[in-house]
């Protein structure tokens, strides 16, 4: 674990997390007074690989979890996504930004995708107020087989990248959930959060960046950094 540390202060640090792993780390928490600390102060799914910021005590948890539910850029996320070759992948544009409604469905664990002008689906199917969601991607390589994504998510939803992406025909490489046509061998998926760029909680007016490989360099994730020049 300690390997996988990519910065840490008094207040926050910032673990590569591998996919297939829970975004809850026990074995770096401590007891403290107000429960166990670190804690993560948002989510990556479980298949999802990268960039988890987790806080060291309460003020800083409530802090930071503030910055990623506000509406605005004061936390930047960017995404690689290896996302499988279609009809809709080989004409995608170079770059482009996707926004539509999205509903979590509770009884199968997945996000519904709809346009901003759809009408939502019944009430007894979600378990909250739609949300807007909006990410941007720059396509930065192709192959026979696959596309390599750059995305810059703008909100951040319950499964977001991966429910906006099968919803124009994209889909990401193991992803059996959104559509992808086999799994990975060891449970994750093609999407990796490759950098994070939030205020520092202990330095005003100063910023944490962060940037991480994927912590496995398959092949094709090696494709990928010399494509995009990571």
């Amino acid at each position: 674990m300690k390997k996988r540390i990519l910065y840490q202060n008094e207040a926050c640090m910032i673990i590569n997390k591998l996919p297939g792993e829970s975004s809850e780390f026990p074995e770096v928490e401590r007891e403290g007074e107000d429960g166990k600390f670190p804690v993560p102060v948002h989510r990556l799914d479980v298949p999802v690989s990268g960039c988890l910021l987790l806080a060291r005590f309460k003020e800083a948890a409530t802090y930071l979890g503030a910055m990623f539910s506000c509406e605005d850029t004061y936390i930047q996320k960017h995404y690689w996504a290896i996302v499988e070759s279609s009809p809709e992948a080989d004409s995608l544009p170079a770059e482009g930004e996707l926004v539509h409604w999205l509903y979590e469905n509770e009884r199968t664990n997945k996000s519904l995708v709809l346009p901003l002008d759809a009408e939502p689906p019944s009430r007894r199917r979600i378990r909250e107020r739609p949300k807007k969601a909006i990410l941007r991607y720059r396509l930065v390589g192709k192959g026979d087989h696959y596309l390599f994504l750059e995305i810059n998510l703008v909100t951040g939803r319950h499964h977001q990248i991966r429910a906006q992406l099968a919803a124009v025909g994209l889909h990401i490489k193991g992803d059996l959930k959104y559509g992808a046509k086999r799994s990975e061998k060891d449970g994750g998926i093609r999407l990796h959060a490759y950098s994070l760029v939030l205020p520092n909680p202990v330095k005003a007016g100063r910023k944490i960046k962060v940037k991480a490989l994927p912590p496995v360099m398959a092949p094709l994730w090696k494709a990928f950094a010399e494509a995009a020049g990571g």
